[in-house]
């Protein structure tokens, strides 16, 4: 019996950018160990896959997790800031409570948060690789957010740089304009500034936080016209897609990387990415050199369901052998 149940893909920069967030289970969940950490027996839901996407790394101060299960997050909700803890229950529906000016909102956008508004049926999986990631993760669904903002400025902090400097210069900006949340929030947990807060950030705050100026005044640009862009969230993805790109500084990577997570859109695809052609290329075809049109190409039988493909391939944790060194951090607040 010990070799029947295949162990977890151990969380590497590849899972963790599909979605791995290991959340422990309730408490006095039996053992199952055929469920991954997170998918609570009882629930088709795994609350660390489904909400994993919207981390910002392990240390982000709008997200956190905490031992008994619980997945806390801190947003800036339309009726202002707010904070909601989710828990899987055994054997039940998901707990949700919230705290805060946006607590009511929060509750109210807690199942599309959840996945409700996903059809995790449609999808049919195509490689045998695929197979067995979706096998391994029944409890993947694809979270809807209902905010642009809050997925579109730490999109837009990882716009040509390493992981590792984008979420540094989320965790400093947001410690030090945000606020902290509300309720009874593990501490160290913060809101992200409002709208007008991001565009009175002095230059040299950005600076100290790591931040160019291209990136800036991206950040300050969508800042000046967010009423606008959180109209979105009511599109249909290439709609909204092409309302996000209207700002400058927005392309089709920072666009698509946002409307997955606000929108929760199965099918828009990364572009322009400097890593994701080549692990779809190698994971499907064994093609490490795949550019975007090859991975658009392969990608195709999942038309309708793309983005939930790609996920599943991250979370497959296969990658090409790497044949250079990683790219290396900068840090311009020593200019």
């Amino acid at each position: 019996m010990a070799g029947r149940f295949r162990p977890p893909t151990p969380t590497t920069r590849t899972t963790f950018r599909g979605g791995h967030t290991p959340v422990p289970p309730p408490p006095n969940a039996p053992l199952d160990p055929g469920s991954a950490p997170g998918h609570a027996p009882g629930l088709d839901l795994d609350l660390g896959l489904t909400l994993g996407p919207l981390r910002r790394g392990p240390a982000d101060p709008t997200f956190r997790v905490t031992p008994d299960g619980s997945v806390w997050r801190a947003s800036r909700t339309p009726e202002g800031p707010g904070t909601i803890r989710l828990a899987a229950v055994r054997d039940g529906a998901p707990a949700a409570e919230a705290w805060g000016p946006g607590a009511t909102w929060l509750l109210d956008n807690a199942p599309a948060l959840l996945g409700a508004e996903d059809d995790p049926a449609a999808f049919v999986p195509r490689h045998k690789l695929v197979v067995a990631s979706l096998r391994r993760r029944p409890g993947l669904r694809l979270t809807r957010t209902g905010l642009v903002l809050e997925s579109l400025i730490p999109t837009i902090l990882e716009q040509k740089v390493t992981a590792t400097e984008a979420y540094a210069s989320w965790r400093q900006l947001v410690r030090t304009f945000g606020e902290p949340a509300p309720g009874p929030a593990p501490e160290g947990m913060y809101v992200m500034p409002d709208a007008r807060s991001w565009t009175r950030i002095p230059s040299w705050e950005w600076h100290r936080a790591n931040v160019d100026g291209k990136r800036s005044a991206t950040i300050v640009r969508a800042a000046r016209v967010a009423a606008r862009l959180e109209e979105a969230v009511l599109m249909d993805p290439p709609a909204a897609r092409r309302r996000l790109e209207l700002i400058p500084g927005i392309g089709p990577w920072t666009s698509a990387e946002t409307i997955q997570r606000s929108n929760g859109a199965p099918d828009e695809v990364t572009t322009g990415d400097l890593h994701l052609p080549g692990i779809v290329g190698w994971a499907l075809a064994g093609d490490r050199a795949a550019d975007d049109e090859a991975m658009l190409d392969l990608l195709a039988p999942y038309a309708g369901q793309r983005h939930r493909a790609v996920r599943l391939i991250l979370l497959s944790g296969r990658v090409p052998p790497r044949r250079a060194p990683r790219m290396a951090p900068g840090d311009i607040t020593r200019i």
